[in-house]
Parts: structure tokens; sequence; C-alpha cells
């Protein structure tokens, strides 16, 4: 698993779930199992075996974000080339079949929310937008056929 780059509110929401999954539901589980242990024979526990499998899934989920964790890296914008589109940036776009302008900000696979203008740079048209200039044309192939967005603008917050 590569490097990946965060905003600080990006990264302190996965040290948070993080935290919540070690703190709060690792020992809820184990209280699961004990009192299912508590009442008797294991072998035909269902409760057991679900608690047991439920423990297995969040251990899974907490080593799988540990290392998503100890791969990241807070995204330092005095460091970066604000001419170029990249994660991170704010950058409005105008289709020019229709001439319809958006906004979008290009973040990480684990911040996009699309519903907050937050698009993966990983996806389509963040993979096509990445490196681009003002001004500059990105042809972007999407499910609906391909699409011609200019950049209009780029920020950094």
């Amino acid at each position: 698993m590569g490097i990946s780059y965060y905003s600080k509110e990006g990264l302190d929401k996965l040290k948070k779930e993080l935290e919540h999954m070690k703190s709060v539901e690792r020992p809820k589980i184990s209280q699961q199992i004990a009192e299912a242990r508590d009442k008797g024979d294991l072998s035909e526990n269902a409760e057991y075996d679900a608690a047991k499998e439920a423990q297995g899934l969040l251990e899974m989920k907490i080593s799988k974000l540990e290392e998503t964790l100890s791969n990241a890296r807070l995204m330092d914008s005095s460091k970066i080339d604000t001419s170029k589109v990249m994660v991170l940036a704010t950058v409005t776009i105008k289709n020019l079949r229709n001439q319809a302008k958006m906004t979008y900000t290009l973040v990480s696979e684990s911040e996009a929310d699309l519903k907050n203008g937050k698009i993966s740079i990983n996806s389509p048209i963040g993979k096509g937008l990445s490196g681009k200039k003002i001004g500059e044309t990105a042809e972007i192939q999407t499910p609906a056929g391909k699409m011609e967005f200019e950049i209009l603008d780029i920020k950094f917050d």
C-alpha cells in the first residue's frame, strides 16, 4: 500500500475512527464473548460464534486502518505546485458540452463525499483533471461517454 495524502480534517477523522474501534467497539465485543461464554456449552452457542466472528472482523478493520494511517501523510500546502490540479485542490471546471460550471475538491479515496463536492483523486474525473493547469482542457472518459472540461480555477485552502 502506497503513501496517501490527507487534509488535517481527513487524518483526524481516521484517527478518531481507529480510537473508537479500539476503546469502544473492542471492549464491547470482548464483553459479548464473555457473556456468551458464561452461558455454557460453546459448541452449540450461536451468540458466542457470532461474537467471535464480529471480533475477527473488527480486528481486521483495526489492522487495515492502522496500515492506512502508517502510510498517511499530511498534505503540506506550502510545498506544492499550486499551478496544477492535484490532491486537495479545489477546482472550478466548465463542461464544454453544456457550459455548466462545477467546483470540486479532490481528496483521498476515504475522504470522498460527492454531496459536499469532494471527489476522489482516483476517480475518472479526478485522474482526468490531475496535473492540468488553468485554461487547459481535460478529456475524461465517463460512463456517459467522453466529456471535456476546461479548468477555470485552482485553489488550495
